[in-house]
């Protein structure tokens, strides 16, 4: 997986999208001093499993899963985990999240043929062989259901659909806060027909819109980023918040470490220190 491009808009664009659409990094907190906005309430999922704001989790994306963690969820690569391992992660009593991006292409995936030149545009920073999706095309969500089948033949009990917030990067397309709202319905809606969870990945901007279509949230670095207050509209709907940090001082400094833990359950969320490669080098859970 990857961390939301952080630097590609400037500051005071940021301030713009704020100002257009009610949202932004840490938008959903309220200003200092004022009573917490009332939580939206959300109907019951059609996934047929919720996870629970108490699941502890795993994520796991690259090399041999390790399957030894005791935790409630463990979120997996869809196109490389065997079936054998999530049925053996079920069979021990764990519930299995598969990741796909549905929002970049990837030139290294099976289906990467079916992308059409025009749904492709600009690269991904840092990450070679993607570039984004025009999520309005027909063509692009087309895959997206067949992923969501592949998701469903496998057995997977929920998915996390990546790069999800290509409006508030520099895409290529002509993306906007209103396109990406329909297009991330769009992924809610086609993950509960098949039965299955699905996760809002990052989209810090556009939290308190969708918490209704989703069924938890996966973030990379609110700590880091100070977005983390936005995701208590999550919380409040009793969907649990699975957070990654990837900062070295996390990972080196048990003081800065203890610090971070601190506001991760004080938050209710479920916070992993990992490496960016997200291949269980090294792992430190916020976990009482």
């Amino acid at each position: 997986m990857k961390a939301i491009v952080k630097n590609l808009v400037s500051t005071a664009v940021l301030s713009l999208l704020v100002a257009a659409c009610g949202g932004g990094a840490g938008a959903d907190a309220p200003p200092s001093g004022s009573p917490p906005a009332a939580p939206r309430i959300s109907p019951p999922s059609p996934a047929a499993w919720q996870p629970a704001l108490s699941d502890s989790w795993q994520w796991q994306l690259r090399g041999t899963i390790n399957t030894s963690y005791p935790v409630a969820v463990y979120d997996i690569d869809l196109y490389d985990a065997p079936i054998a391992t999530i049925q053996a992660l079920q069979a021990a009593g764990k519930k299995v999240v598969c990741y796909f991006s549905a929002g970049s292409s990837e030139n290294w995936r099976s289906d990467f043929s079916a992308f059409q030149p025009a749904d492709m545009g600009s690269a991904l920073t840092g990450w070679k062989g993607e570039n984004w999706l025009d999520t309005r095309s027909a063509n692009v969500r087309k895959i997206m259901r067949a992923r969501l089948d592949l998701a469903a033949s496998k057995g997977c009990d929920g998915v996390e659909p990546d790069n999800v917030d290509g409006y508030a990067n520099k895409s290529g397309f002509p993306l906007t806060a209103a396109t990406q709202l329909e297009y991330n319905r769009f992924l809610a809606s086609e993950a509960h027909n098949r039965k299955l969870a699905i996760a809002l990945k990052n989209d810090v901007s556009q939290l308190s819109e969708l918490v209704g279509d989703f069924d938890f949230a996966v973030n990379e670095e609110c700590h880091a980023y100070n977005e983390c207050d936005g995701y208590q509209s999550f919380i409040l709907n009793g969907k649990p918040v699975f957070n990654a940090e990837y900062a070295s001082s996390y990972a080196t400094d048990v003081s800065a470490r203890q610090a971070l833990c601190a506001d991760a359950r004080a938050r209710n969320f479920h916070t992993l220190v990992l490496p960016l490669a997200l291949n269980d080098s090294f792992r430190y859970s916020c976990e009482p």
